[in-house]
């Protein structure tokens, strides 16, 4: 008898917990710092006080963040950031404005406004010298980078 108690109990635990998940506010995911708003941002037109200050640490970049959700950020930066990698993120960054070379894996390479930059996890990658201007870029990171995500290269 104690054998179809227990064999009667399963099924309803299960329809037990069925109701009882759809009573219950769902779990969310990673839930992004902002909700997103339907905007249009003139990326040209930003000034480095629209971008914010630099960014101790990191030669003259100034970053300012437009998007954050789980899967991944976009931001403005300007300015010359040294040479390092993300072990965690792909970049993948849009020149808007300056000229100029760019580290790109273990090669400087000339890039302009409208270049697209592919920089896969583990690239080494930095802007280096700007012949007109800074580099103004918005900068997408796939996954978000996490803390200590990102590591200098001499």
């Amino acid at each position: 008898m104690n054998r179809y108690v227990y064999l009667a109990a399963i099924p309803a635990a299960f329809a037990a917990g069925l109701f009882a998940s759809h009573l219950s506010t769902p779990a969310q995911a990673q839930a992004p710092a902002t909700a997103l708003t339907a905007q249009i941002i003139d990326l040209a037109a930003l000034t480095d006080a629209d971008i914010g200050a630099q960014v101790p640490n990191m030669g003259t970049l100034r970053s300012k963040g437009l998007v954050v959700t789980p899967s991944g950020t976009v931001a403005v930066q300007s300015g010359n950031v040294p040479k390092h990698t993300h072990m965690g993120s792909d970049e993948i960054q849009y020149v808007i404005s300056g000229t100029g070379t760019f580290w790109l894996g273990n090669q400087q390479r000339q890039i302009h406004p409208g270049d697209l930059i592919i920089i896969p996890k583990g690239t080494a990658h930095a802007g280096s010298v700007p012949t007109s201007g800074e580099f103004k870029v918005l900068s997408i990171k796939l996954p978000p980078q996490g803390p200590g995500d990102m590591q200098m290269v001499p």
